[in-house]
């Protein structure tokens, strides 16, 4: 069972991003629950919604068997996000395993990049649904985005990874088989050509896209030479 343990509005103009919270309280779970990723999902930017950047949401995609893991990676991930509370920002939490993540809360989710939503449309959503969703701060309004996220995440086809095994590791020139060996599932052109062999010149670190539930790389190049793209 994958559980999906959606972050958002986090943080402040001066402070570390959600993305940077997101993966420390992944780093946290590891000890305890195998960590598939930690996906960033860009939503609507308009100037009736507060946000801190870019408008972005993070979700953090776990493996466990359930056995009360649900409440218990929420109580955790709850108890890190108020200790590391920002003054100044609105911070929502959402978790929610795969199998209650419905048509609605995925549809939600789309709504949210191009749509301006209420706490109010997110809290029906979440509570038709059984989905725990809290905010932890100032106006709450980091919740919009906390379900928003769970919600492109489960859809398995939004937004990119920001931590995926050992990708963030893979700086530099890398051939295919130590990036497929990192923990992306694929590396193919625009095109949705595969790139099965060859070097790929990697910007900063890998951030694979979210395509068909898998971590695809997006590279550009000819010749066994590329340079990887940002997708989603």
């Amino acid at each position: 069972m994958t559980v999906y343990l959606g972050i958002d509005d986090t943080d402040t103009q001066e402070s570390r991003g959600t993305g940077r919270l997101a993966r420390s309280i992944a780093d946290e779970l590891s000890s305890e629950y195998t960590i598939l990723g930690v996906t960033r999902h860009q939503l609507f930017v308009h100037d009736e919604i507060p946000y801190t950047s870019h408008n972005s949401a993070a979700v953090i995609h776990i493996d466990c068997n359930g056995n009360g893991s649900l409440q218990k990676i929420y109580l955790r991930a709850r108890e890190l996000m108020l200790s590391d509370f920002i003054v100044g920002s609105d911070p929502g939490i959402c978790i929610a395993s795969s199998d209650t993540v419905t048509p609605p809360v995925v549809a939600f989710g789309w709504s949210a990049k191009n749509t301006v939503l209420t706490q109010e449309d997110a809290r029906h959503q979440a509570k038709n649904c059984g989905i725990t969703l809290e905010g932890l701060g100032g106006t709450n309004g980091g919740i919009i985005g906390a379900l928003a996220g769970v919600g492109l995440a489960a859809s398995g086809e939004d937004g990119r990874f920001v931590q995926r095994g050992s990708s963030r590791m893979m700086t530099g020139s890398r051939s295919i088989e130590e990036l497929l060996a990192s923990g992306i599932d694929q590396i193919m052109t625009r095109d949705r050509e595969p790139v099965p062999d060859g070097l790929v010149e990697i910007r900063k670190f890998p951030k694979p896209a979210l395509v068909n539930g898998k971590a695809v790389l997006y590279v550009t190049g000819t010749d066994g030479h590329y340079q990887d793209l940002v997708v989603g």
